[in-house]
């Protein structure tokens, strides 16, 4: 249950002719606690609930566990949650062996766009797309925890 994973900024939206799928997300967090968050996501039309812990010092791993939970249990707890809720439309775009996902974000933190990537091994080598911009693993500020407190839009540029 450790997940690794890399996150980068996106340079272009050439990405959304690579992607094979893109869904809606909605989600929020019950808890934000550095060590811990717990987190509510409606993902199209499935409800989840994951708790993640906190990361190793380069931020690329960390404990998370994932639970599906019904629709209707995540509608009536995403207003449960702390401010702000995250919307964002999730593009999944196979490269190689592996799979980047770039969430392009809406409402508050419109205008950001990041790609992640998980990975079998922190050193383990993956083909980098034309549109990988800088690399932010490891910068809190682009934690979807931080970004429901600290809205991109907010950012002082």
């Amino acid at each position: 249950m450790i997940e690794i994973e890399r996150k980068f900024l996106v340079t272009s939206d050439t990405y959304k002719e690579e992607a094979l799928k893109q869904t809606r997300i909605v989600q929020g967090f019950l808890n934000t606690h550095p060590e811990r968050t717990v987190r509510v996501r409606i993902k199209g039309y499935q409800g989840f609930l994951t708790v993640k812990g906190i990361s190793n010092e380069a931020g690329t791993q960390r404990f998370e566990w994932e639970k599906e939970i019904t629709l209707r249990e995540a509608e009536q707890l995403i207003p449960l949650c702390e401010p702000t809720v995250i919307e964002k439309i999730r593009y999944e775009i196979p490269l190689g062996k592996h799979l980047f996902e770039v969430d392009e974000f809406l409402g508050e933190n419109e205008g950001l766009v990041i790609a992640e990537i998980e990975l079998e091994d922190e050193d383990e080598e993956f083909l980098k797309p034309s549109w990988l911009g800088d690399e932010v693993t490891g910068d809190i500020n682009y934690y979807n925890s931080n970004l429901s407190k600290q809205p991109y839009k907010t950012w002082k540029k």
